[in-house]
This record gives structure tokens, sequence and C-alpha cells, in this order.
């Protein structure tokens, strides 16, 4: 597995793609859309439940898989807290285009990856459990939990050199990076 420093936190260089609980329970994969948007336990997907989208972009996890107290990432992980994503932004200084691998985005959101950090355009799985997003934004879930029915994450789109912290709905599918304990 390949890592960066970042302001003392080390981090992943490529989004987790488990199918297993750190304590070796499995991880299901749900493809169907009626009820990836009906679930509050665990799972995860592929984009566009293609297996070749998983050799390059990893999975994508609904929240219900990120805080379930198995533990997603790895022995020696953690998904990141919102706060540590805030220590990320500040440490680029805002710029998005320094967390985005080259060749991802465009224009004046066209990525340099000076930090490191290599993130891909993904994509997410959205409410009605279908996919958007592929080659437009990265997205991130956090460990931090902002009530009953949501959570917050980091967004990165390609268009833009921004980084964007806010909630989200814990039904969503997105990608997680993890950080050294």
């Amino acid at each position: 597995m390949r890592t960066i420093i970042i302001k003392k936190q080390v981090w992943m260089q490529e989004n987790l793609n488990v199918d297993r609980y750190k304590n070796g329970d499995s991880l299901f994969e749900v493809q169907d859309p009626e009820e990836w948007k009906n679930l509050d336990t665990g799972a995860w997907c592929y984009y566009n439940n293609d297996p070749e989208n998983g050799k390059k972009y990893g999975k994508l996890y609904n929240w219900y898989a990120v805080n379930d107290p198995r533990g997603l990432a790895p022995k020696g992980w953690q998904i990141p807290t919102l706060a540590k994503f805030e220590v990320l932004k500040d440490a680029v200084i805002q710029n998005g285009n320094s967390l985005k691998a080259q060749g991802q985005g465009k224009g004046r959101g066209a990525g340099t990856n000076r930090s490191g950090f290599s993130a891909l355009m993904a994509g997410y799985r959205i409410y009605d459990g279908e996919f958007s997003g592929l080659n437009h934004a990265a997205v991130f879930w956090s460990s931090t939990e902002n009530g009953s029915n949501e959570a917050s994450i980091m967004n990165i789109y390609s268009n833009g050199d921004g980084i964007f912290l806010f909630e989200n709905k814990k039904e969503l599918g997105f990608s997680v990076r993890c950080v050294m304990d």
C-alpha cells in the first residue's frame, strides 16, 4: 500500500478497496438500486456495478459501513474525522488541485498532485441507488456524524480547485481514504 505524509498525517494514496471488516466479517456488495437506497447496514459497490472501475477507483461505501463497530479501516488505520480533513485542507492551502492525481480534472480544476494524495474522480452513488459523478467528483467519507441522518464528507470537483467539507446523507455511496492511527 502506498502512503504519503501530509502535515504529520500519514494517508493512503489510494481509495479503500476492502470487502471485509477489520474483524474478518464480510461486508456485502449491493448492486440493486432499490436495495441500496433502503439500507441501514454497511454495504459497498463498484461504480456502475463494474469491477473494472474497482481496479482504478476502489469501492464506494455507505456510511453505515464506515461507522460499523467492526471497523472498516485496516489494522493501524482509521477513517478520518472531519478535523483530519480540515488539517489536510489547510496543509494544501485549500487547493484541491494539489490533492487530485495528474490527469484528474480540467481547466482551472486540473490536478497537479503536488501533495501526493492522488485523488481520483471516482464518482458516487446517489439517493435513488443510481450512479453519478465519475470523472467529475471525488467524495470521501469522514467518521464524523452530524445528526441521525448525515455525516461529514470531503468533496473535490473536476472543474475547480476548491475543497468542500460538508454533510450528506448516510445512505449515499462515497470513496474512503484512510489515515494512520
